[in-house]
């Protein structure tokens, strides 16, 4: 991948069901002001074998869901997983992605930890947490 950052620690790599793999990346581009680095289709000339997307400094890559692979079962958004970002105005960042469409899990606020943080559902399953500074 030309041009792409070098990946280093952890890197999330979700896998979006029902063929909506592009239309997740078109999601967190608007929602999250992320950047497609690279996209890869299968042969069938639908479903997306990766993409990779950096975001907020970091990288996110993702693929359709290929049950074909796993027995036929589709998979389940992962439980119990928040991808979280961390960002100078948690705020501006909570009504992107709303306006997205995200919806609410866990409301934008001071918390007693010293952090503004709140929890965002996307439209694919998958959990986001955003953090910021104290808004006074």
């Amino acid at each position: 991948m030309t041009g792409a950052p070098e990946l280093v620690g952890v890197t999330p790599h979700l896998t979006i069901r029902d063929n909506k793999a592009s239309a997740a990346i078109a999601f967190y581009e608007k929602a999250f002001g992320a950047k497609e680095l690279s996209r890869h289709l299968d042969d069938d000339g639908v479903r997306l074998m990766h993409a990779h997307l950096s975001l907020f400094g970091g990288a996110l890559m993702l693929h359709d869901d290929y049950p074909e692979m796993m027995g036929g079962k589709p998979s389940e958004p992962p439980t119990g997983v928040v991808l979280h970002v961390e960002v100078p105005d948690a705020d501006a960042a909570w009504e992107r992605a709303l306006a997205a469409g995200a919806t609410v899990r866990f409301p934008l606020d001071n918390q007693f930890w010293g952090q503004r943080y709140g929890q965002l559902a996307d439209p694919f399953g998958h959990i986001w947490s955003i953090g910021g500074p104290l808004k006074p």
